[in-house]
């Protein structure tokens, strides 16, 4: 059996988020439909992460064994003759047969584009989104320094989340303006349900005046998910990275 490690990105805008599910057509599915039609054999991939339904991603990491002999070009070439436009396939290669795509990764980036104009974009409708309110990036990138560091997030994740511990590490979090859209990208060893959407809602309440300047640390220390602000729709975040130590492919 051979471990292959895959990198795909998508556009989740017709998808129910990443993972398999009975009532809903997903990423994982239409991945596994077309592996299936490719190499003949029922595979169950590992995902990199859960995303929810509309999010995005650049670059999202899999990985499975299979006994195929197909070369790692084969798969690239013959799961983008089948999927559809909206997947694509980057990279793979051959993995250490310890690597999970899950388990293995060491942290992640997110983005999150808000398209900031009083006039709407029709082509951001599914990608980005819209805030007519002008953003002071500046402002929320000093801001969003007070996320950068281990702390309990327990304000910053859904209710429907299920994890007992809610500590988490932010490398980094920077907000800047490209042209007419404005770019949080944020890094870290981890996220809780709905977190980067709810750190970014927070930051929008800052730039609008409902919470004060200075308050994401007070945010942090209480824990209360009530105090924070609102969470941002999906279309707007793409799993941007995924890290992982060196060492752990075989690219022969």
């Amino acid at each position: 059996m051979r471990n292959l490690k895959v990198t795909i990105a998508y556009n989740g805008a017709a998808y129910h988020g990443w993972q398999r599910q009975n009532n809903a057509y997903t990423v994982q599915e239409a991945f596994e439909n077309a592996l299936y039609e490719l190499i003949g054999e029922h595979i169950s991939v590992n995902g990199c992460s859960r995303t929810d339904a509309g999010v995005h991603a650049r670059e999202y990491v899999l990985s499975f064994l299979t006994s195929s002999t197909i070369t790692c070009r084969g798969v690239i070439f013959g799961m983008n003759a089948i999927l559809d436009d909206d997947i694509a396939v980057l990279s793979c290669e051959q993995a250490d047969e310890n690597f999970h795509a899950r388990y293995s990764c060491k942290g992640k980036e997110y983005e999150y584009i808000v398209h900031n104009s009083e006039i709407k974009d029709p082509f951001y409708k599914y990608t980005a989104y819209r805030s007519w309110y002008p953003i002071d990036a500046e402002r929320l990138d000093r801001e969003a320094k007070a996320f950068i560091g281990r702390h309990d997030f327990k304000a910053f994740c859904s209710a429907d989340c299920t994890k007992e511990n809610t500590v988490r590490t932010i490398f980094d979090f920077t907000v800047r303006r490209v042209g007419d859209t404005v770019r949080f990208k944020v890094s870290g060893d981890g996220f809780l349900y709905n977190m980067v959407r709810i750190m970014v809602g927070t930051l929008l309440y800052i730039n609008d005046s409902k919470l004060p300047e200075g308050a994401i640390a007070d945010l942090i220390a209480g824990r209360d998910r009530t105090n924070a602000g609102k969470t941002v729709p999906p279309q707007g975040l793409y799993l941007n990275k995924v890290f992982y130590d060196e060492g752990n492919e075989d690219n022969e």
